[in-house]
């Protein structure tokens, strides 16, 4: 049988990493470098900073590269680095880019532009021009029900020919077009939605780029692991007992930033507050992420 699994860049257990910030709102770099270093030592082999789940809209340029460079220091090559850089303008994302380069990042995670919702050619020529600017590899991020456009699979065909970008974290919901890029393409896709980690990983995806990671490093990277060693129904059944957290984290009402932070707190991880426009997690939603999360550690 013919093994259709691509290469995996940047790892294949990547968190989705929260930015810790001090009670005060300030970025803390100590909690950043100590939950890195956590993370790695519980199954992740990268991690995707200043992502969605990263707060990266309210943070500014220089914490971005502050952040990349702590990280690092922290966890020096026993993970991978994606350093998200995406924004609503082009200029200011290769900016960001060359910054995260400088910094130490392992590679760009690049959202497609924001609010101007432009039309597919301009998708295409804002990622190419970053990957022209950029010497680190290029990791798309297609999640249109935050940027209201989407990366359309011709579209990912055609970028697919640039020799820096070559991955794709998708939140796309459109498994039929990711498969179609996954069979024309050598991209490696990660699963960027928890609930699909083990469906894309069997039919060929990379890996995941998690934000229930956060909690529950050790559990996602058994999935993959299970499936690796041929255990597909070892697999499937930890993909299903991840499922009441991953619906209490993801599918509450609430950013994914939010309940990780109030549940990383509880944990006694570095997290903090999150940052305006985002409020934190009331007591009752804390009080019920912390019961979903102790019966998956007891069962």
């Amino acid at each position: 049988m013919t093994n259709t699994r691509k290469a995996a860049p940047f790892g294949r257990t990547l968190c989705a990493m929260i930015t810790p910030f001090t009670e005060a709102g300030a970025l803390d770099l100590d909690g950043a470098r100590r939950l890195a270093a956590h993370l790695v030592a519980q199954g992740c082999d990268g991690l995707v900073l200043s992502g969605t789940t990263g707060e990266s809209p309210t943070t500014t340029d220089e914490e971005k590269a502050r952040l990349v460079a702590a990280v690092r220091e922290a966890v020096g090559d026993r993970a991978a680095l994606v350093a998200g850089v995406g924004t609503s303008d082009t200029r200011h994302t290769v900016e960001l880019a060359l910054a995260a380069a400088k910094a130490g990042a392992d590679g760009v995670l690049v959202v497609t532009p924001y609010y101007s919702r432009p039309p597919q050619e301009a998708v295409a020529a804002h990622f190419l021009e970053i990957a022209d600017a950029s010497e680190l590899p290029v990791m798309l991020y297609d999640i249109p029900g935050r940027t209201g456009t989407r990366i359309a699979p011709d579209t990912m065909i055609r970028l697919a020919r640039h020799p820096r970008i070559v991955a794709v974290k998708d939140c796309s919901y459109d498994f039929l077009g990711t498969q179609k890029v996954l069979a024309r393409t050598e991209l490696a896709y990660y699963a960027g939605c928890d609930e699909h980690i083990l469906a894309l990983y069997a039919v060929g995806a990379a890996g995941c780029v998690s934000t229930v990671a956060n909690a529950v490093p050790d559990r996602v990277a058994a999935i993959l692991a299970a499936f690796d060693a041929g255990d597909t129904d070892r697999a499937a059944a930890l993909q299903l007992a991840l499922t009441p957290l991953t619906e209490a984290m993801m599918d509450a009402g609430l950013p994914g930033t939010v309940t990780a932070k109030a549940l990383l707190a509880r944990l006694g991880l570095p997290a903090g507050p999150v940052r305006a426009p985002l409020l934190p997690a009331g007591r009752e939603t804390a009080d019920g992420l912390v019961t979903v999360y102790e019966a998956l550690a007891a069962g």
